[in-house]
């Protein structure tokens, strides 16, 4: 039915992973790159604000020990984009992608993104605001639901049907048998 089209062996988590990827790639890079420019000013933008509101009411730290946990909050986010960027350039090799060489990239990914969604997520419920409540909670929602997707989808046929070629057959119907 389809022979040579590109997409014959994606399966679901690829599709999934690549969606999440489209998002988070563009979404965190950029908020990485507003703390890089203006640690205080990229720190208190909206994606950030619960993270801010904590470290400023709670933490009571220094200016400048604001602006490290800011750098470091844009590491964290530049990792995990980094991460969906190396999935993506995976995904698109056939050869990788017939042998799920992408897992690596993408479960890496949806681990430190979902650590840094939660994270984000208990700050926002911390401080009282709910519209980062909601922008983490529903980035956490994605991640989680692409991690079960990865969980729940059986391994791929290729794997399978190799490694049955590589196991002889030992059925009694097949061998031939002396007569009596």
């Amino acid at each position: 039915m389809i022979k040579n089209c590109v997409i014959r062996n994606w399966r679901l988590s690829c599709v999934n992973g690549v969606l999440l990827a489209l998002y988070f790639v563009p979404a965190w890079t950029v908020v990485a790159f507003q703390i890089m420019v203006s640690p205080i000013q990229g720190l208190f933008a909206r994606p950030n604000i619960a993270v801010a509101l904590f470290i400023s009411d709670h933490l009571h730290l220094s200016s400048i020990d604001t602006v490290r946990a800011a750098w470091l909050l844009a590491l964290a986010r530049l990792t995990v984009a980094g991460f969906f960027a190396m999935f993506l350039v995976l995904i698109l090799v056939p050869r990788v992608r017939k042998v799920a060489g992408y897992v690596e990239a993408l479960s890496i990914g949806l681990g430190l993104g979902s650590v840094l969604a939660f994270t984000s997520m208990i700050l926002a419920a911390k401080v009282g605001e709910t519209q980062a409540l909601r922008l983490h909670a529903t980035e956490l929602l994605m991640l989680l639901g692409t991690a079960i997707i990865m969980l729940v989808e059986k391994p791929s046929s290729p794997a399978v049907a190799s490694a049955s070629a590589s196991v002889p057959d030992l059925s009694v119907e097949g061998s031939a048998q002396p007569s009596a």
